[in-house]
């Protein structure tokens, strides 16, 4: 063998050695990007975010030349003018207007700015307490895991439907002193929605602690020195975490759902703040007369579930272990 072949079969058994493994979340990455329609959901929910929060914000600067008028007014805004009620779609409303004259485009942007705000909240304040709960429930067993079960069947066996209801209509009336009017319904929704929607990602997370308690590096931790509430937050709930996501993405759509279908029954959100729901509820009587005003709110409620659904079904392949690289 030369020296030149040597030198070379060096060098790559150097760089074999020397090579940095691929970061997780880089590989996580390269197989959500496999999967196209979750890759497409994802840069739909993007863009939708970015539209509610900058949208109302930009459309409250416009301006455009009103011929009838003679000058420059404003753009969109969500006030009344009954003089341009159920209007048709044109440059100064892209939309059109609603039966009080307001814009339609300007109200799904700030509907969907609060009601993609609840979900978002509603799924992290239930996949947090019933992670976090699954955990201490697998970790420990015996009479702890059996206490916290029960009371997990307790509430999965629960009529939710009518409870939210309920709920719902003696609360909806709450104010907390330091929110507007529109996030003091928004808190009483969210707090409605998390206690009866965190059971799920708890039994997910029991299922994974009960597969890791028993596992070497529990051990290794023990032997360190550390806590059992250490353990769990260190180890437990972040190898617990793959699972928990998928099941997050999947919830914010069922929350959207849940919260358009209570909003569109009265028991929700109530005007004049905006969501999807109840604009949904505000059509019923225009039905005959200007059905397409049905098509912005409910066109975006189906979007955002679709996407949500899709991107859980993309994250749950890129997060299975057993997945090849």
């Amino acid at each position: 063998m030369s020296v030149a072949e040597i030198d070379v079969n060096a060098l790559q058994a150097e760089a074999l050695l020397t090579d940095k493994p691929e970061h997780i979340l880089v590989t996580y990455w390269r197989r959500l990007r496999r999967h196209r329609l979750a890759t497409a959901s994802l840069a739909l929910l993007l863009a939708m975010i970015l539209l509610v929060i900058i949208g109302p914000m930009v459309m409250d600067r416009l301006t455009y030349y009103n011929v009838s008028r003679g000058q420059y007014v404003n753009y969109a805004r969500d006030t009344q003018d009954l003089a341009a009620r159920n209007a048709a779609p044109a440059a100064a409303h892209p939309l059109g207007t609603d039966e009080l004259g307001r814009d339609v485009l300007y109200r799904l942007l700030v509907a969907g700015r609060l009601s993609l705000t609840i979900a978002f909240t509603v799924v992290f304040a239930q996949e947090t307490v019933g992670m976090f709960l699954g955990a201490v429930s697998g970790y420990f067993g015996r009479w702890v895991d059996n206490s916290i079960q029960r009371v997990v069947e307790f509430v999965i066996i629960l009529p939710t439907l009518p409870l939210l209801l309920t709920l719902s209509s003696i609360l909806r009336n709450l104010r907390i002193e330091s929110l507007p009017p529109e996030w003091s319904q928004a808190v009483v929704i969210i707090l409605i929605l998390s206690v009866f929607g965190w059971t799920g990602s708890c039994r997910l997370a029991r299922g994974m602690v009960l597969s890791l308690r028993n596992q070497e590096f529990t051990e290794a931790s023990k032997a360190l020195g550390l806590g059992d509430l250490q353990i769990i937050l260190r180890h437990m709930m972040p190898n617990a975490l793959p699972p928990i996501i998928v099941n997050a993405t999947l919830g914010l759509s069922n929350v959207i759902l849940v919260e358009s279908a209570l909003s569109f029954l009265g028991f929700g959100i109530q005007q004049p703040v905006a969501t999807w729901g109840n604009m949904l509820q505000d059509v019923q009587k225009d039905m005959f007369t200007a059905p397409w005003k049905a098509l912005y709110p409910g066109l975006a409620i189906f979007m955002a579930s679709l996407a949500f659904n899709y991107l859980g079904d993309g994250l749950r392949d890129a997060l299975d272990p057993r997945l090849k690289l």
